[in-house]
């Protein structure tokens, strides 16, 4: 039996055919942390490193973000994680919120850039800075005091 959720605390993916990108945030005190990255391309070690972290944490809803186009066009990527959403819904059974992460990937790239963070590392923390700032901005745009 899975243990209780945790109110407020929220779980947000980076969705990769290759990594997924993974922050960590609470709606009451509306700040995103990047948390890992789950690299790994068999969905059954991908989805075995989310139901740890599920179990860990205890999310009480999921974000995940939908990548598109500049101009807000869907592109090949972008069914993948709309699946990548439905299966996190199925198998986990908590509310899924699909988010725009359009340039999140680049900014996380520029917020290490800036902060002195340079090859390997940056590439190994890239996605789950890229989910930071997708919670992020979740929390910076939404009445996250609102029930969802």
């Amino acid at each position: 039996m899975r243990p209780p959720v945790e109110p407020g605390t929220l779980l947000a993916f980076d969705y990769g055919t290759r990594r997924i990108g993974v922050a960590l945030g609470n709606r009451v005190v509306r700040v995103a942390h990047p948390l890992t990255t789950i690299d790994a391309e068999a969905d059954g070690e991908r989805f075995a490193a989310i139901a740890a972290l599920i179990d860990e944490w205890r999310p009480e809803r999921l974000l995940v973000g939908r990548p598109v186009h500049l101009d807000g066009a869907p592109h090949e990527t972008t069914a993948r994680a709309d699946r990548f959403a439905r299966r996190l819904l199925g198998r986990f059974g908590l509310p899924v919120t699909q988010v725009d992460e359009r340039l999140t990937t680049q900014d996380a790239e520029l917020t290490q850039a800036a902060a002195g963070v340079g090859g390997r590392a940056r590439r190994r923390s890239r996605d789950a800075v890229a989910a930071q700032l997708m919670l992020q901005a979740y929390f910076d745009a939404v009445d996250t005091k609102a029930p969802r």
